[in-house]
Protein backbone atom coordinates (compact mmCIF):
# COMPACT_ATOMS: atom_id res chain seq x y z
CA UNK A 1 0.00 0.00 0.00
CA UNK A 2 1.33 3.45 -0.83
CA UNK A 3 2.73 5.66 1.89
CA UNK A 4 0.31 8.43 1.00
CA UNK A 5 -2.58 5.99 1.39
CA UNK A 6 -1.39 4.95 4.82
CA UNK A 7 -1.09 8.58 5.83
CA UNK A 8 -4.78 9.09 5.20
CA UNK A 9 -5.95 5.90 6.87
CA UNK A 10 -6.87 3.87 3.81
CA UNK A 11 -5.61 0.59 5.26
CA UNK A 12 -7.72 1.17 8.34
CA UNK A 13 -10.71 2.06 6.16
CA UNK A 14 -10.37 -1.12 4.13
CA UNK A 15 -10.22 -3.18 7.30
CA UNK A 16 -13.36 -1.57 8.69
CA UNK A 17 -15.17 -2.26 5.41
CA UNK A 18 -14.05 -5.88 5.19
CA UNK A 19 -12.24 -5.28 1.90
CA UNK A 20 -9.35 -7.72 1.59
CA UNK A 21 -6.38 -7.83 -0.73
CA UNK A 22 -8.23 -10.45 -2.78
CA UNK A 23 -12.04 -10.49 -2.78
CA UNK A 24 -13.87 -13.40 -4.33
CA UNK A 25 -16.24 -11.27 -6.22
CA UNK A 26 -19.69 -12.77 -6.57
CA UNK A 27 -21.96 -12.51 -3.59
CA UNK A 28 -25.50 -13.25 -2.53
CA UNK A 29 -26.14 -12.16 0.99
CA UNK A 30 -23.16 -13.38 3.01
CA UNK A 31 -21.90 -16.11 0.66
CA UNK A 32 -19.04 -15.54 -1.78
CA UNK A 33 -18.25 -17.80 -4.65
CA UNK A 34 -16.18 -17.29 -7.76
CA UNK A 35 -12.96 -18.52 -9.22
CA UNK A 36 -13.01 -16.27 -12.27
CA UNK A 37 -10.31 -14.01 -13.62
CA UNK A 38 -9.06 -11.18 -11.43
CA UNK A 39 -9.85 -7.48 -11.72
CA UNK A 40 -7.08 -5.38 -10.22
CA UNK A 41 -8.13 -2.07 -8.73
CA UNK A 42 -5.41 0.58 -8.93
CA UNK A 43 -5.99 3.97 -7.37
CA UNK A 44 -5.75 6.94 -9.76
CA UNK A 45 -4.46 8.89 -6.75
CA UNK A 46 -1.05 7.21 -6.70
CA UNK A 47 -1.31 4.31 -9.15
CA UNK A 48 -0.96 1.72 -6.40
CA UNK A 49 -2.83 -1.57 -6.24
CA UNK A 50 -5.64 -1.45 -3.66
CA UNK A 51 -7.00 -4.96 -4.10
CA UNK A 52 -8.37 -7.54 -6.51
CA UNK A 53 -11.83 -8.90 -7.24
CA UNK A 54 -12.72 -12.02 -9.16
CA UNK A 55 -15.04 -11.71 -12.12
CA UNK A 56 -18.40 -13.46 -12.39
CA UNK A 57 -18.64 -16.49 -14.62
CA UNK A 58 -21.81 -17.69 -16.31
CA UNK A 59 -22.11 -20.42 -13.68
CA UNK A 60 -21.72 -17.88 -10.89
CA UNK A 61 -24.32 -15.66 -12.48
CA UNK A 62 -26.84 -18.49 -12.62
CA UNK A 63 -26.34 -19.12 -8.89
CA UNK A 64 -26.94 -15.44 -8.16
CA UNK A 65 -30.12 -15.25 -10.23
CA UNK A 66 -31.59 -18.49 -8.89
CA UNK A 67 -30.91 -17.36 -5.34
CA UNK A 68 -32.48 -13.98 -6.11
CA UNK A 69 -35.57 -15.66 -7.60
CA UNK A 70 -36.07 -17.80 -4.50
CA UNK A 71 -35.49 -14.88 -2.17
CA UNK A 72 -37.88 -12.61 -4.04
CA UNK A 73 -40.79 -14.95 -3.38
CA UNK A 74 -40.23 -14.52 0.36
CA UNK A 75 -39.10 -10.87 0.45
CA UNK A 76 -42.19 -9.59 -1.38
CA UNK A 77 -44.37 -11.08 1.38
CA UNK A 78 -42.67 -8.96 4.04
CA UNK A 79 -44.86 -5.89 4.78
CA UNK A 80 -43.42 -2.76 3.21
CA UNK A 81 -42.87 -0.95 6.55
CA UNK A 82 -40.85 -3.92 7.75
CA UNK A 83 -38.79 -3.76 4.57
CA UNK A 84 -38.33 -0.10 5.40
CA UNK A 85 -36.96 -1.07 8.79
CA UNK A 86 -34.18 -3.03 7.07
CA UNK A 87 -33.35 0.01 4.95
CA UNK A 88 -33.33 2.13 8.12
CA UNK A 89 -30.77 -0.20 9.67
CA UNK A 90 -28.71 -0.09 6.50
CA UNK A 91 -28.74 3.72 6.64
CA UNK A 92 -27.54 3.60 10.24
CA UNK A 93 -24.68 1.29 9.27
CA UNK A 94 -23.72 3.82 6.62
CA UNK A 95 -23.69 6.55 9.26
CA UNK A 96 -21.28 4.47 11.32
CA UNK A 97 -19.06 3.77 8.31
CA UNK A 98 -19.36 7.11 6.49
CA UNK A 99 -15.72 8.01 7.07
CA UNK A 100 -14.06 4.78 5.85
CA UNK A 101 -16.48 4.33 2.94
CA UNK A 102 -16.01 7.96 1.89
CA UNK A 103 -12.25 7.45 2.03
CA UNK A 104 -12.48 4.35 -0.15
CA UNK A 105 -14.65 6.19 -2.69
CA UNK A 106 -12.13 9.02 -2.79
CA UNK A 107 -9.10 6.76 -3.09
CA UNK A 108 -10.49 4.23 -5.58
CA UNK A 109 -12.34 6.71 -7.80
CA UNK A 110 -10.24 9.84 -7.31
CA UNK A 111 -12.85 12.40 -6.26
CA UNK A 112 -12.15 14.79 -3.41
CA UNK A 113 -12.61 13.48 0.11
CA UNK A 114 -15.44 15.94 0.72
CA UNK A 115 -17.19 14.56 -2.37
CA UNK A 116 -16.52 11.02 -1.15
CA UNK A 117 -18.21 11.81 2.14
CA UNK A 118 -20.97 13.57 0.22
CA UNK A 119 -21.61 10.48 -1.84
CA UNK A 120 -22.06 8.36 1.27
CA UNK A 121 -24.36 11.06 2.66
CA UNK A 122 -26.48 10.66 -0.48
CA UNK A 123 -26.79 6.98 0.39
CA UNK A 124 -27.91 7.86 3.91
CA UNK A 125 -30.38 10.41 2.57
CA UNK A 126 -32.01 7.98 0.13
CA UNK A 127 -32.34 5.44 2.93
CA UNK A 128 -34.16 8.03 5.04
CA UNK A 129 -36.39 8.88 2.09
CA UNK A 130 -37.11 5.21 1.40
CA UNK A 131 -37.99 4.47 5.03
CA UNK A 132 -40.73 7.08 4.97
CA UNK A 133 -41.85 5.95 1.53
CA UNK A 134 -42.27 2.38 2.77
CA UNK A 135 -45.52 3.52 4.43
CA UNK A 136 -46.69 5.47 1.38
CA UNK A 137 -46.65 3.09 -1.59
CA UNK A 138 -50.15 4.23 -2.30
CA UNK A 139 -52.46 3.40 -5.16
CA UNK A 140 -55.72 5.27 -5.64
CA UNK A 141 -59.44 4.74 -5.71
CA UNK A 142 -61.01 5.63 -9.05
CA UNK A 143 -64.71 6.46 -9.55
CA UNK A 144 -66.49 3.82 -11.61
CA UNK A 145 -69.13 4.62 -14.22
CA UNK A 146 -71.07 1.50 -13.13
CA UNK A 147 -73.25 1.43 -10.04
CA UNK A 148 -72.13 -0.91 -7.28
CA UNK A 149 -68.57 -0.96 -8.60
CA UNK A 150 -65.30 0.45 -7.34
CA UNK A 151 -62.00 0.77 -9.22
CA UNK A 152 -58.65 0.71 -7.52
CA UNK A 153 -55.02 0.99 -8.55
CA UNK A 154 -52.42 -1.15 -6.82
CA UNK A 155 -48.65 -1.32 -7.05
CA UNK A 156 -46.85 -4.65 -6.75
CA UNK A 157 -43.15 -5.59 -6.66
CA UNK A 158 -41.62 -6.16 -10.07
CA UNK A 159 -39.06 -8.86 -9.15
CA UNK A 160 -35.32 -8.81 -9.71
CA UNK A 161 -33.86 -5.37 -10.40
CA UNK A 162 -30.55 -5.36 -12.27
CA UNK A 163 -28.35 -2.34 -11.55
CA UNK A 164 -25.41 -1.30 -13.72
CA UNK A 165 -23.54 1.68 -12.27
CA UNK A 166 -20.64 3.82 -13.46
CA UNK A 167 -17.28 4.62 -11.87
CA UNK A 168 -17.97 8.29 -11.17
CA UNK A 169 -20.53 7.59 -8.44
CA UNK A 170 -19.45 4.10 -7.41
CA UNK A 171 -21.82 3.78 -4.43
CA UNK A 172 -24.54 6.47 -4.45
CA UNK A 173 -26.29 5.53 -7.68
CA UNK A 174 -26.58 1.93 -6.52
CA UNK A 175 -28.16 3.14 -3.29
CA UNK A 176 -30.60 5.40 -5.17
CA UNK A 177 -31.88 2.31 -6.91
CA UNK A 178 -31.59 -0.37 -4.31
CA UNK A 179 -33.07 1.50 -1.34
CA UNK A 180 -36.24 2.16 -3.34
CA UNK A 181 -36.31 -1.31 -4.90
CA UNK A 182 -36.00 -2.97 -1.50
CA UNK A 183 -38.90 -1.11 0.08
CA UNK A 184 -40.94 -1.90 -3.03
CA UNK A 185 -40.38 -5.62 -2.38
CA UNK A 186 -37.78 -6.23 -5.08
CA UNK A 187 -34.39 -7.90 -4.82
CA UNK A 188 -31.32 -6.43 -6.50
CA UNK A 189 -28.35 -7.70 -8.50
CA UNK A 190 -25.66 -5.06 -8.92
CA UNK A 191 -22.84 -4.86 -11.43
CA UNK A 192 -20.65 -2.04 -10.23
CA UNK A 193 -18.02 -0.44 -12.40
CA UNK A 194 -14.97 -2.59 -13.06
CA UNK A 195 -12.98 0.63 -12.52
CA UNK A 196 -14.07 0.83 -8.86
CA UNK A 197 -14.97 -2.74 -7.86
CA UNK A 198 -13.92 -2.54 -4.23
CA UNK A 199 -16.60 0.04 -3.52
CA UNK A 200 -19.27 -2.49 -4.47
CA UNK A 201 -17.60 -5.16 -2.32
CA UNK A 202 -17.64 -2.78 0.65
CA UNK A 203 -21.33 -1.92 0.17
CA UNK A 204 -22.25 -5.58 -0.16
CA UNK A 205 -20.43 -6.32 3.08
CA UNK A 206 -22.42 -3.62 4.86
CA UNK A 207 -25.86 -4.80 3.70
CA UNK A 208 -24.89 -8.45 4.19
CA UNK A 209 -24.23 -7.71 7.87
CA UNK A 210 -27.68 -6.10 8.21
CA UNK A 211 -29.38 -9.07 6.55
CA UNK A 212 -27.53 -11.53 8.78
CA UNK A 213 -28.46 -9.62 11.93
CA UNK A 214 -32.13 -9.84 10.91
CA UNK A 215 -32.05 -13.51 9.86
CA UNK A 216 -33.12 -12.57 6.36
CA UNK A 217 -32.58 -14.80 3.32
CA UNK A 218 -29.69 -14.41 0.96
CA UNK A 219 -30.28 -12.78 -2.37
CA UNK A 220 -32.00 -9.57 -1.29
CA UNK A 221 -28.76 -7.92 -2.35
CA UNK A 222 -26.19 -9.46 -4.69
CA UNK A 223 -23.19 -8.23 -6.64
CA UNK A 224 -21.59 -9.47 -9.81
CA UNK A 225 -18.28 -8.23 -11.22
CA UNK A 226 -16.73 -7.80 -14.62
CA UNK A 227 -16.86 -5.83 -17.83
CA UNK A 228 -19.71 -5.30 -20.29
CA UNK A 229 -19.98 -9.03 -20.92
CA UNK A 230 -21.19 -9.56 -17.36
CA UNK A 231 -23.65 -6.72 -17.84
CA UNK A 232 -24.96 -8.46 -20.94
CA UNK A 233 -25.93 -11.45 -18.81
CA UNK A 234 -28.49 -9.23 -17.10
CA UNK A 235 -29.66 -7.18 -20.08
CA UNK A 236 -30.49 -10.34 -22.06
CA UNK A 237 -32.04 -12.19 -19.10
CA UNK A 238 -35.85 -12.33 -19.13
CA UNK A 239 -35.72 -13.16 -15.40
CA UNK A 240 -34.61 -9.57 -14.76
CA UNK A 241 -37.68 -7.45 -15.57
CA UNK A 242 -35.98 -4.11 -14.88
CA UNK A 243 -32.43 -3.02 -15.70
CA UNK A 244 -31.29 0.34 -14.34
CA UNK A 245 -28.16 1.43 -16.20
CA UNK A 246 -26.00 4.49 -15.68
CA UNK A 247 -23.28 5.34 -18.18
CA UNK A 248 -22.61 6.67 -21.64
CA UNK A 249 -25.18 7.27 -24.34
CA UNK A 250 -23.46 4.61 -26.42
CA UNK A 251 -23.92 2.07 -23.64
CA UNK A 252 -27.52 3.17 -23.11
CA UNK A 253 -28.45 2.58 -26.74
CA UNK A 254 -27.26 -1.01 -26.45
CA UNK A 255 -28.90 -1.68 -23.09
CA UNK A 256 -32.17 0.00 -24.02
CA UNK A 257 -32.52 -1.88 -27.29
CA UNK A 258 -31.53 -5.22 -25.77
CA UNK A 259 -33.92 -4.98 -22.83
CA UNK A 260 -36.76 -3.68 -25.02
CA UNK A 261 -36.32 -6.59 -27.43
CA UNK A 262 -37.34 -8.97 -24.65
CA UNK A 263 -40.10 -6.57 -23.47
CA UNK A 264 -38.26 -5.72 -20.28
CA UNK A 265 -38.13 -2.29 -18.67
CA UNK A 266 -35.04 -0.10 -18.55
CA UNK A 267 -34.19 2.95 -16.49
CA UNK A 268 -31.45 4.83 -18.33
CA UNK A 269 -29.28 7.60 -16.88
CA UNK A 270 -26.90 8.56 -19.67
CA UNK A 271 -24.74 11.43 -20.87
CA UNK A 272 -25.06 15.12 -20.10
CA UNK A 273 -23.90 18.25 -21.91
CA UNK A 274 -24.96 20.74 -19.33
CA UNK A 275 -24.99 24.51 -19.70
CA UNK A 276 -25.35 27.53 -17.45
CA UNK A 277 -26.92 30.61 -19.03
CA UNK A 278 -25.50 33.82 -17.56
CA UNK A 279 -27.67 36.88 -18.11
CA UNK A 280 -26.82 40.59 -17.67
CA UNK A 281 -28.37 40.68 -14.18
CA UNK A 282 -26.53 37.61 -12.86
CA UNK A 283 -24.73 37.97 -9.55
CA UNK A 284 -21.04 37.06 -9.95
CA UNK A 285 -20.88 35.93 -6.31
CA UNK A 286 -23.26 33.14 -7.34
CA UNK A 287 -22.01 32.60 -10.87
CA UNK A 288 -18.34 31.96 -10.12
CA UNK A 289 -18.57 29.21 -7.46
CA UNK A 290 -21.52 27.58 -9.22
CA UNK A 291 -19.74 27.44 -12.57
CA UNK A 292 -16.31 26.49 -11.26
CA UNK A 293 -17.52 23.68 -8.99
CA UNK A 294 -19.79 22.44 -11.77
CA UNK A 295 -16.86 22.30 -14.18
CA UNK A 296 -14.06 20.92 -11.99
CA UNK A 297 -15.89 18.98 -9.27
CA UNK A 298 -15.05 15.26 -9.58
CA UNK A 299 -12.54 16.45 -12.20
CA UNK A 300 -15.41 17.05 -14.61
CA UNK A 301 -16.50 13.41 -14.42
CA UNK A 302 -20.11 13.93 -13.34
CA UNK A 303 -23.00 13.46 -15.71
CA UNK A 304 -24.19 16.83 -14.36
CA UNK A 305 -20.81 18.57 -14.79
CA UNK A 306 -20.98 22.01 -16.35
CA UNK A 307 -19.67 21.77 -19.91
CA UNK A 308 -20.84 25.09 -21.38
CA UNK A 309 -21.23 28.68 -20.18
CA UNK A 310 -23.58 30.67 -22.40
CA UNK A 311 -22.89 34.30 -21.48
CA UNK A 312 -24.66 37.45 -22.64
CA UNK A 313 -22.36 39.58 -24.74
CA UNK A 314 -22.85 42.63 -22.50
CA UNK A 315 -21.24 40.89 -19.51
CA UNK A 316 -19.10 38.37 -21.36
CA UNK A 317 -15.71 39.94 -20.66
CA UNK A 318 -16.48 40.48 -16.97
CA UNK A 319 -17.70 36.93 -16.47
CA UNK A 320 -14.87 35.42 -18.51
CA UNK A 321 -12.22 37.26 -16.51
CA UNK A 322 -13.82 36.25 -13.20
CA UNK A 323 -13.97 32.57 -14.17
CA UNK A 324 -10.40 32.56 -15.50
CA UNK A 325 -9.24 34.24 -12.30
CA UNK A 326 -10.99 31.63 -10.17
CA UNK A 327 -9.29 28.82 -12.08
CA UNK A 328 -5.97 30.25 -10.95
CA UNK A 329 -6.95 29.41 -7.38
CA UNK A 330 -7.78 25.73 -7.98
CA UNK A 331 -5.43 23.41 -6.12
CA UNK A 332 -4.92 19.99 -7.70
CA UNK A 333 -3.54 16.96 -5.93
CA UNK A 334 -4.23 13.97 -3.72
CA UNK A 335 -8.00 14.10 -3.16
CA UNK A 336 -7.69 12.66 0.36
CA UNK A 337 -6.07 15.95 1.31
CA UNK A 338 -9.01 18.27 1.98
CA UNK A 339 -6.99 21.34 0.95
CA UNK A 340 -7.14 20.12 -2.66
CA UNK A 341 -10.04 21.10 -4.91
CA UNK A 342 -9.54 18.56 -7.67
CA UNK A 343 -8.12 15.06 -7.87
CA UNK A 344 -7.20 12.86 -10.83
CA UNK A 345 -9.15 11.46 -13.74
CA UNK A 346 -10.13 7.82 -13.34
CA UNK A 347 -7.42 6.37 -15.60
CA UNK A 348 -5.07 7.07 -18.49
CA UNK A 349 -7.74 6.34 -21.09
CA UNK A 350 -9.69 9.25 -19.63
CA UNK A 351 -6.55 11.40 -19.79
CA UNK A 352 -6.11 10.58 -23.47
CA UNK A 353 -9.76 11.43 -24.19
CA UNK A 354 -9.27 14.76 -22.39
CA UNK A 355 -6.18 15.61 -24.44
CA UNK A 356 -7.89 14.62 -27.68
CA UNK A 357 -10.89 16.84 -26.88
CA UNK A 358 -8.69 19.87 -26.32
CA UNK A 359 -6.91 19.31 -29.63
CA UNK A 360 -10.24 18.82 -31.40
CA UNK A 361 -11.60 22.07 -29.96
CA UNK A 362 -8.52 23.98 -31.09
CA UNK A 363 -8.71 22.40 -34.55
CA UNK A 364 -12.32 23.54 -34.89
CA UNK A 365 -11.35 27.13 -34.09
CA UNK A 366 -11.57 27.30 -30.31
CA UNK A 367 -9.42 29.74 -28.36
CA UNK A 368 -7.75 28.41 -25.24
CA UNK A 369 -8.14 30.75 -22.26
CA UNK A 370 -6.77 28.40 -19.60
CA UNK A 371 -4.28 25.84 -20.82
CA UNK A 372 -4.83 22.21 -20.02
CA UNK A 373 -2.25 19.48 -19.85
CA UNK A 374 -1.09 16.51 -17.81
CA UNK A 375 0.63 17.11 -14.50
CA UNK A 376 3.76 15.18 -13.55
CA UNK A 377 6.36 15.17 -10.83
CA UNK A 378 5.99 14.53 -7.11
CA UNK A 379 2.45 13.71 -6.11
CA UNK A 380 1.34 13.13 -9.70
CA UNK A 381 3.07 9.80 -10.36
CA UNK A 382 -0.12 8.02 -11.43
CA UNK A 383 -0.23 10.05 -14.65
CA UNK A 384 -3.95 10.73 -14.17
CA UNK A 385 -3.80 14.33 -12.96
CA UNK A 386 -4.71 17.03 -15.47
CA UNK A 387 -5.23 20.78 -15.41
CA UNK A 388 -8.76 22.12 -15.91
CA UNK A 389 -9.05 23.93 -19.23
CA UNK A 390 -11.24 26.78 -20.47
CA UNK A 391 -11.83 27.21 -24.20
CA UNK A 392 -13.81 29.85 -26.07
CA UNK A 393 -15.91 27.93 -28.57
CA UNK A 394 -19.07 27.91 -30.65
CA UNK A 395 -22.05 25.79 -29.74
CA UNK A 396 -22.08 24.12 -33.14
CA UNK A 397 -18.53 22.74 -32.82
CA UNK A 398 -18.64 18.97 -33.10
CA UNK A 399 -16.60 18.53 -29.93
CA UNK A 400 -18.94 20.84 -28.01
CA UNK A 401 -21.93 18.79 -29.15
CA UNK A 402 -20.51 15.71 -27.42
CA UNK A 403 -19.89 14.96 -23.78
CA UNK A 404 -16.26 14.84 -22.72
CA UNK A 405 -15.87 13.35 -19.25
CA UNK A 406 -13.11 15.74 -18.17
CA UNK A 407 -12.60 19.26 -16.76
CA UNK A 408 -13.00 21.18 -20.02
CA UNK A 409 -15.30 24.22 -19.94
CA UNK A 410 -16.49 25.89 -23.12
CA UNK A 411 -17.37 29.60 -23.07
CA UNK A 412 -19.65 31.16 -25.68
CA UNK A 413 -21.64 34.35 -26.19
CA UNK A 414 -25.28 35.02 -26.84
CA UNK A 415 -26.95 38.24 -27.85
CA UNK A 416 -30.46 39.58 -27.65
CA UNK A 417 -33.13 38.02 -25.43
CA UNK A 418 -32.82 35.01 -23.15
CA UNK A 419 -34.74 32.91 -25.68
CA UNK A 420 -31.61 32.92 -27.84
CA UNK A 421 -29.58 31.50 -24.97
CA UNK A 422 -32.22 28.86 -24.27
CA UNK A 423 -32.09 27.81 -27.93
CA UNK A 424 -28.33 27.40 -27.64
CA UNK A 425 -28.62 25.45 -24.42
CA UNK A 426 -31.20 23.12 -25.95
CA UNK A 427 -29.20 22.79 -29.14
CA UNK A 428 -27.41 19.58 -28.13
CA UNK A 429 -28.52 15.95 -28.17
CA UNK A 430 -28.34 15.52 -24.40
CA UNK A 431 -30.90 16.81 -21.91
CA UNK A 432 -29.85 16.19 -18.33
CA UNK A 433 -29.13 19.32 -16.28
CA UNK A 434 -29.35 23.04 -16.97
CA UNK A 435 -29.18 26.31 -15.09
CA UNK A 436 -29.72 30.03 -15.49
CA UNK A 437 -28.10 32.79 -13.48
CA UNK A 438 -30.41 35.80 -13.39
CA UNK A 439 -32.10 38.25 -11.06
CA UNK A 440 -34.84 38.93 -13.60
CA UNK A 441 -38.02 37.02 -12.74
CA UNK A 442 -39.28 36.97 -16.31
CA UNK A 443 -36.08 35.36 -17.57
CA UNK A 444 -36.19 32.73 -14.85
CA UNK A 445 -39.81 31.86 -15.59
CA UNK A 446 -39.19 31.67 -19.34
CA UNK A 447 -36.33 29.29 -18.66
CA UNK A 448 -38.59 27.07 -16.53
CA UNK A 449 -41.59 27.20 -18.86
CA UNK A 450 -42.69 24.58 -21.41
CA UNK A 451 -40.78 26.52 -24.06
CA UNK A 452 -37.67 26.88 -21.90
CA UNK A 453 -35.07 24.31 -20.89
CA UNK A 454 -35.67 20.86 -22.38
CA UNK A 455 -33.66 19.13 -19.65
CA UNK A 456 -34.88 16.91 -16.86
CA UNK A 457 -33.25 19.28 -14.34
CA UNK A 458 -33.57 23.07 -14.61
CA UNK A 459 -32.10 25.30 -11.90
CA UNK A 460 -32.19 29.02 -11.19
CA UNK A 461 -29.21 30.68 -9.53
CA UNK A 462 -27.49 27.42 -8.68
CA UNK A 463 -25.23 25.35 -10.89
CA UNK A 464 -25.93 22.21 -12.91
CA UNK A 465 -24.13 19.86 -10.53
CA UNK A 466 -25.42 18.56 -7.23
CA UNK A 467 -28.97 17.26 -6.76
CA UNK A 468 -30.98 16.65 -3.61
CA UNK A 469 -32.60 13.30 -2.87
CA UNK A 470 -36.15 14.64 -2.70
CA UNK A 471 -36.48 15.39 -6.40
CA UNK A 472 -36.56 12.90 -9.25
CA UNK A 473 -33.16 12.76 -10.97
CA UNK A 474 -32.79 12.18 -14.69
CA UNK A 475 -32.94 13.71 -18.14
CA UNK A 476 -34.48 13.74 -21.58
CA UNK A 477 -33.34 13.13 -25.17
CA UNK A 478 -30.08 11.16 -25.30
CA UNK A 479 -29.86 11.22 -21.51
CA UNK A 480 -32.35 8.36 -21.67
CA UNK A 481 -35.50 9.60 -19.97
CA UNK A 482 -35.03 7.67 -16.73
CA UNK A 483 -35.83 9.00 -13.25
CA UNK A 484 -34.20 7.90 -10.01
CA UNK A 485 -34.18 8.99 -6.39
CA UNK A 486 -37.05 11.17 -5.14
CA UNK A 487 -40.59 12.22 -6.03
CA UNK A 488 -42.49 9.24 -7.53
CA UNK A 489 -39.43 7.55 -9.05
CA UNK A 490 -40.34 4.50 -6.93
CA UNK A 491 -43.02 3.57 -9.42
CA UNK A 492 -40.53 2.26 -11.97
CA UNK A 493 -39.55 -0.48 -9.50
CA UNK A 494 -43.13 -1.76 -9.32
CA UNK A 495 -45.86 -2.96 -11.64
CA UNK A 496 -49.19 -1.20 -11.81
CA UNK A 497 -52.44 -3.13 -11.51
CA UNK A 498 -55.97 -1.81 -12.00
CA UNK A 499 -58.72 -3.60 -10.05
CA UNK A 500 -62.46 -3.38 -10.55
CA UNK A 501 -64.70 -4.83 -7.84
CA UNK A 502 -68.41 -5.44 -8.34
CA UNK A 503 -70.20 -5.47 -5.00
CA UNK A 504 -73.72 -5.28 -6.51
CA UNK A 505 -76.13 -8.05 -7.49
CA UNK A 506 -76.05 -7.03 -11.16
CA UNK A 507 -73.46 -7.20 -13.94
CA UNK A 508 -73.62 -3.94 -15.87
CA UNK A 509 -71.01 -3.70 -18.63
CA UNK A 510 -68.77 -0.74 -19.23
CA UNK A 511 -69.74 1.86 -21.83
CA UNK A 512 -73.39 0.82 -21.38
CA UNK A 513 -72.99 -2.25 -23.59
CA UNK A 514 -75.96 -4.67 -23.49
CA UNK A 515 -75.32 -8.39 -23.54
CA UNK A 516 -78.54 -10.11 -22.52
CA UNK A 517 -78.81 -13.89 -22.33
Amino acid sequence: MATIANAFGIENALEKLGVNEINKGTSTGSNWFSEGEMISSHSPVDGKLIGKVTTTSREDYEKVIKTAQTTYKEWRKVPAPQRGEIVRQFGNKLRELKEPLGQLVSYEMGKSLQEGYGEVQEMIDICDFAVGLSRQLNGQTIPSERPGHVMREQWHPIGIVGIISAFNFPVAVWAWNTALAWICGDVCVWKGSEKAPLCSVACQNIIAAVLKENNLPEGISSIINGDYKVGEMMTTDHRVPLVSATGSTRMGRIVGATVAERFGKSLLELGGNNAIIITPTADLKVVVPGAVFGAVGTAGQRCTSTRRLIIHESVYNKVRDAIVGAYGQIVIGNPLDETKHMGPLIDKDAVNAYLAAIEKAKAEGGTVLVEGGVLDGEGFESGCYVKPAIIEAENHFEIVQHETFAPILYLMKYSGDVENAIDMQNGVAQGLSSAIMTNEMKEAEKFLSFSGSDCGIANVNIGTSGAEIGGAFGGEKETGGGRESGSDAWKVYMRRQTNTVNYSDELPLAQGIKFDL
